[in-house]
């Protein structure tokens, strides 16, 4: 349940939107299936409305495809998109970064080093959950600490768009522990105030994802 009635409608539908998104990004709704509304209402036990709002969010997004009579189809992972995204991410990381390592607050400073400490135990325990749970909090104060609210709404958009990719091809690699190096570089780096460091990290790890999701493409081409 994620909803009572008392509750106000537009955070219903915020609700509703987060548990789809992560039901899609975490593959539990695959990619290729159809759903219902009434599934997910009953899934979610909230109301027709939150759900049909949740819905067209998705759809926006490119999560889902809305096919009047027959149902919600579940879209695809497109591999190559990835790298146009990439293209788009790099260089709103790069600007993101430098502006939260000028402009974090001091208890912004304070949670990235505990951010960090948490995603280095979380890698040593192999324990992927955590990790993409961790890493989705440190996308989150990193952007936070920019106070640039238009920075912050297009970077969640971009991160969003990226993560049902990452959580599925980085889950499926062993190599998940070395884009943990780069985050952990960013957040301290950003929690000391250097700008010039916090950038260089964020290089490495977009350069990391590029490498990434260039094997990924040329394994679906094998």
């Amino acid at each position: 349940m994620i909803a009572s009635d008392r509750d106000e409608p537009e955070l219903i539908s915020d609700a509703a939107y987060a548990a789809i998104q992560n039901l899609i990004v975490t593959g539990r709704l695959r990619g290729g299936s159809m759903i219902s509304e009434n599934e997910l209402r009953e899934q979610l036990n909230c109301g027709r409305t939150p759900i049909r709002e949740a819905l067209q969010r998705l759809k926006l997004e490119g999560f889902v495809e809305i096919h009047p009579r027959r149902g919600v189809l579940v879209t695809t992972i497109d591999i190559r998109q990835q790298l146009e995204l990439l293209e788009v991410r790099r260089p709103l990381e790069d600007t993101m970064v430098r502006l939260a390592a000028r402009r974090a607050t001091p208890e912004q400073r304070q949670q990235m080093r505990q951010l960090a400490d948490e995603l280095e135990a979380a890698v040593s325990r192999d324990d992927r959950d955590k990790y993409f749970g961790i890493n989705r909090a440190t996308h989150e104060i990193e952007a936070e600490a920019t106070k640039n609210s238009m920075l912050i709404k297009t970077v969640r958009q971009v991160h969003t768009l990226s993560r049902r990719f990452w959580y599925s091809f980085i889950t499926a690699s062993d190599s998940f522990a070395e884009a943990a190096v780069f985050h952990c570089g960013v957040l301290r780096s950003i929690a000391e105030g250097d700008g010039d460091a916090a950038a260089a990290n964020a290089g490495k790890l977009m350069d990391y994802l590029e490498r990434v999701t260039r094997e990924a493409i040329e394994r679906a081409l094998d």
